[in-house]
């Protein structure tokens, strides 16, 4: 596996996962799919460190547990008041690995001179170590999770030389208006794969990506750095 100059890697896991499948969503009820998509892993690394300077891209992630699932009946809240049975079926005993690194947001140039690269990197590191600047959930509100520092690959997985798995369409992830030209909200999928244990994600531009736009022209908060912003070299500081 290619590894960046700001790559990182670590572990994340939890009781239980719900990277919930939309098309199972329109009666209330939730399934998850069988292994997190790319949006869910960016969502936990924007809880590890985040700023608007840059773009977290996941390159991989190695399923560690066998795939479980586990159906509980829940409660939800109503829009309209009170409540009513669902069921929900989760990922149970879920333990990843991932790989990521950084790009910088292009389509924020007024953040140029917050773009250093030892500096976020080394900040994303630690944070790392901490477990994180905010909590870390896996799928949902309900599905605590935790992150540790690790070599990506290192240790036995219960899928290393289980050969090709195929999950089909999928979704991918969500391009934000403030990470394309267009400040589009669009949503990507893709035919995912597993081999040995791992899936290596095509990057959100990639040919393979399916995309349909759901927003257009949205309208993109502004960050100013000294006024909502720390600047990197204040976040150290504060560290």
């Amino acid at each position: 596996m290619e590894k960046k100059r700001n790559s990182i890697s670590f572990e994340v896991y939890g009781r239980y996962a719900l990277f919930s499948d939309p098309i199972t969503r329109v009666g209330g009820e939730k399934f998850s799919y069988q292994v997190p998509t790319y949006q869910a892993i960016k969502g936990i690394l924007e809880s590890v460190y985040w700023k608007p300077t840059l773009v977290w891209l996941i390159d991989a992630v190695r399923i560690m547990n066998k795939i479980q699932t586990e159906g509980k009946g829940i409660r939800p809240i109503k829009m309209g008041g009170g409540n009513e049975l669902a069921y929900y079926t989760y990922l149970k005993d879920v333990h990843y690995q991932v790989l990521a690194h950084f790009e910088w947001n292009e389509y924020r140039p007024e953040l140029l001179t917050d773009r250093n690269e030892n500096k976020h990197h080394n900040i994303a590191k630690r944070s790392i170590e901490r477990g994180g600047r905010r909590d870390v959930f896996l799928g949902t509100r309900e599905c605590q999770a935790y992150v540790e520092p690790c070599e990506f690959g290192n240790g036995d997985g219960f899928y290393d030389d289980y050969g090709q798995l195929d999950f089909g369409f999928m979704l991918h992830g969500i391009d934000y208006p403030d990470e394309n030209m267009q400040k589009s909200f669009n949503v990507r999928f893709f035919n995912c794969a597993m081999h040995d244990g791992v899936i290596i994600f095509p990057p959100p531009n990639s040919p393979v990506i399916k995309r349909r736009t759901v927003f257009e022209e949205q309208i993109v908060k502004e960050f100013v750095i000294g006024q909502n912003l720390l600047s990197v070299d204040d976040e150290v500081g504060e560290e």
